[in-house]
């Protein structure tokens, strides 16, 4: 003779709905998974698109740096065969940037010419800063608007001039 098992009635009652419980856990914490993996992919999104911002920051304020560097350092030699003569600081907004660099403002400041003397040679120093912005005025006043991106360059150039060498007085070594 076989023997039976026999459940009592009233267990499968106990048993009935743990299913659901561990359903709705596992529900929570998909949908949990889910939404962060949401903010997070939007973040990112946020970071990159301030770091390419950033590095055309970068770039324009570098295009404000070349164009004033350009101003200072007499690139033709062109001085007249007289007296020295040193171009006046450069400063402004470079306007005219084009591509991915067109809503930037570039602001050029400068101090200078810093006057010296060495072994008859006139020497001029030239400190120059660039900022550039994504706004209408750099460095933004106030609060910035969200997105807001501003990178600043600062360079010292110095020319030099020999008022006895030949041609256009150009410094020897």
């Amino acid at each position: 003779m076989k023997t039976m098992l026999r459940i009592p009635a009233n267990r499968p009652r106990l048993m009935r709905g743990f299913s659901i419980v561990t359903g709705i856990f596992l529900l929570v914490v998909l949908s949990a998974l889910g939404a962060f993996m949401v903010v997070f992919t939007g973040l990112q999104q946020n970071t990159v698109q301030n770091d390419i911002l950033g590095v055309r920051a970068y770039y324009a304020a570098r295009a404000g740096i070349d164009w004033a560097v350009y101003q200072v350092t007499d690139p033709d030699n062109a001085a007249p065969p007289a007296p020295p003569v040193f171009p006046a600081c450069p400063v402004g907004n470079v306007t005219g940037l084009a591509g991915s660099l067109a809503p930037f403002v570039v602001t050029v400041t400068c101090s200078g010419p810093f006057a010296a003397e060495e072994a008859g040679r006139e020497i001029r120093t030239y400190s120059i800063t660039a900022t550039a912005c994504n706004q209408a005025s750099c460095p933004a006043a106030g609060t910035p608007a969200t997105g807001y991106v501003e990178r600043q360059l600062s360079v010292t150039v110095t020319r030099c001039k020999d008022p006895g060498a030949a041609p256009r007085y150009e410094c020897g070594s």
